[in-house]
């Protein structure tokens, strides 16, 4: 069965740094596309990086400088290194896969990693 393991959220001080994992399994298909989207209380869920099987990233403006996501393919895995967090940061964040089959598109999504900036 298709899944993704999230590790590495926690809280840290402004300024700090944390680092996400997360691992795809059971997916039978080339993956396409890994990335982390965020939530926090009250909002809707966005987009913080995608990156695809080939390496091109894309990041929001609001984290741009200060998060890079890289991909282990071999290992199906994505890592969000997050510095110079800010209380504003704070969020649940979730990972995504995005493979095809004939069917069409899949997304894959992670139970969700708790993500806490104290100012």
């Amino acid at each position: 069965q298709a899944q993704l393991v999230e590790s590495g959220g926690g809280l840290v001080q402004a300024g700090g740094s944390l680092r996400l994992s997360c691992a795809a399994t059971g997916i039978k298909f080339n993956i396409n596309a890994m990335g982390w989207y965020r939530q926090a209380p009250g909002r809707q869920r966005e987009v913080v990086a995608t990156i695809t099987a080939g390496g091109s990233t894309d990041y929001a403006d609001s984290v741009k400088g200060r998060f890079t996501l890289s991909r282990d393919n071999a290992k199906n895995t994505v890592y969000l290194q997050m510095n110079s967090l800010k209380p504003e940061d704070t969020a649940v964040y979730y990972c995504n896969a995005v493979y095809y089959t004939i069917s069409g598109r899949r997304d894959v999504w992670g139970q969700g990693t708790q993500v806490t900036v104290s100012s």
